[in-house]
């Protein structure tokens, strides 16, 4: 996919916060309509994507998740024309003063984050200023602040994606745009390849808060394989040990209770034999991500987690690396192409 930064920074100027994921579904739809066979709505409002496989049917299944919605506020409170929020999923108090974000009233509205002078705040406020004494200021009047705000109405951030150095990206909602892309990579590249198996592609809504997305496509589509992907913890400033990987020098593939023993050894076969750099996670509990929802819906899924280390989780400035996307979407073709019409029959939790 050679223009995948421009297709990139597209996905992250589109809101879709949990919830209300349409602007950004409407986006990749478009996107990735010419790739697969058909397209379709999930009740919940995840989008699944059908590419059939050359086997005889019926076809196993394989399904890649990657979650399309964002974190963000939403409104609570109107008082003088000012607004109150709340978060929608894992919000950081610490980073919101000083934010540029867009309010979604009944129009599109352009605010900052701002918090009253220190002499105003509650005695014996050190530290960061809680959600609750911060507010939204649209610069509008009071009585026209009325005509276009409701309370309930979402905001998101706005911060003008930008490319770094070393072939990396900023901006807000790449957790989890970037697996999107890393998806439409995937879909790109088996244009030239042959796979036996059928392949959904799903970005599912709502991870950030109930996983609603996940297990409701995987139990409409009862896929024999799922993949969760999603982002995990690059190193960076205070984050530099065990538990974080390192930006720009390859993937992630998880391993614990959450993990089928046999799809993570396909995964790692997969990355062997492309020369594709990665990284054991261990993940003791569950993932924190879509394959909490995969694994568990119907009778039981072999699943995994493939992960693109990404620096500044859940802030506005969240940092990628380009390559990262890439080879996390070669991977995806590579384990697809390598999945045989018996495999399915192999996949037992001792391998």
């Amino acid at each position: 996919m050679t223009d995948l930064i421009p297709f990139l920074k597209t996905l992250l100027s589109a809101s879709g916060l949990s919830g209300n994921e349409l602007p950004i579904r409407r986006l990749i739809e478009d996107t990735w309509r010419p790739l697969v066979d058909e397209t379709s709505m999930s009740r919940v409002g995840s989008l699944h994507a059908l590419r059939r496989g050359t086997g005889a049917e019926p076809r196993s299944r394989v399904l890649l998740s990657a979650h399309m919605d964002a974190i963000g506020l939403m409104v609570t409170g109107i008082t003088d024309g000012f607004l109150r929020f709340t978060q929608v999923g894992g919000v950081d108090h610490r980073i919101l003063p000083g934010q540029i974000v867009t309010v979604h009233g009944r129009k599109d509205l352009p605010a900052v984050v701002a918090m009253p002078p220190a002499r105003l705040l509650p005695a014996n406020s050190d530290g960061p200023v809680p959600m609750d004494q911060l507010f939204l200021d649209t610069g509008l009047l009071p009585e026209e602040t009325a005509e276009f705000v409701r309370v309930g109405d979402l905001v998101s951030f706005g911060t003008v994606p930008t490319e770094l150095g070393g072939d990396t990206l900023a901006g807000h909602s790449l957790d989890n745009r970037a697996s999107v892309a890393a998806v439409t990579c995937c879909l790109d590249e088996l244009q030239r390849r042959i796979h036996t198996w059928d392949v959904w592609a799903v970005a599912s809504v709502q991870e950030e808060v109930t996983l609603g997305g996940a297990m409701t496509s995987a139990f409409d589509v009862r896929p024999d394989i799922a993949i969760a992907i999603d982002v995990t913890f690059a190193k960076g400033p205070g984050s530099n040990d065990y538990d974080s990987f390192p930006l720009g020098k390859g993937i992630t593939l998880a391993w614990g209770p959450n993990i089928h023993p046999a799809v993570y050894k396909l995964l790692k076969n997969a990355a062997d034999t492309v020369e594709i750099p990665y990284t054991m996670e261990t993940a003791p509990r569950h993932s924190g991500t879509d394959a909490m929802g995969l694994q568990t819906a119907a009778e039981g899924i072999p699943t995994a987690v493939v992960s693109i280390p990404l620096r500044y989780m859940h802030t506005p400035v969240e940092v990628v690396s380009i390559k990262d996307i890439r080879r996390t979407g070669r991977l995806l073709a590579e384990f697809i192409t390598r999945l045989e019409v018996d495999t399915r029959e192999k996949l037992t939790w001792d391998n």
